[in-house]
């Protein structure tokens, strides 16, 4: 089975920044499409950040010029720069979607969070 494994999280301080890694065991889904998302307890997954296999990236408005997601082909990163408190949230690695996408639905493999904390 294709597991992805995210590690990175940590508490930081507001204007601090964070590097995000998906690791991805078993078949290699690095190469696929792959996205960021950040949750919030009680609300629904956001789509933050995304690469497919050529490399095109897209980028939800709250976090563009400040996150910056890159693969190579053992992970997927994904550079937090210039945190705010309200970027705080689990952030999952997710892997599966067919073109950059920021939805969910569009990804079949995620992994199991790391937390961010900003304050």
């Amino acid at each position: 089975d294709v597991q992805l494994v995210e590690s990175g999280g940590d508490s930081v301080q507001a204007g601090g920044s964070l590097r995000l890694s998906c690791a991805a065991s078993g078949r290699n889904y690095v190469k696929w499409c792959m996205g960021w998302f950040r949750q919030i307890s009680g609300k629904e997954r956001e789509g933050l950040a995304t690469i497919d296999s050529r490399g095109i990236t897209a980028y939800a408005d709250s976090v563009k010029g400040r996150f910056t997601i890159s693969k190579d082909n053992t992970k997927v990163t994904l550079d937090l720069d210039k945190l705010r408190p309200e970027d705080s949230g689990m952030y999952y690695c997710a892997a599966g979607c067919w073109a950059p996408a920021l939805t969910p639905r569009a990804f079949t493999v995620w992994g199991q969070g790391t937390q961010v904390t900003v304050s």
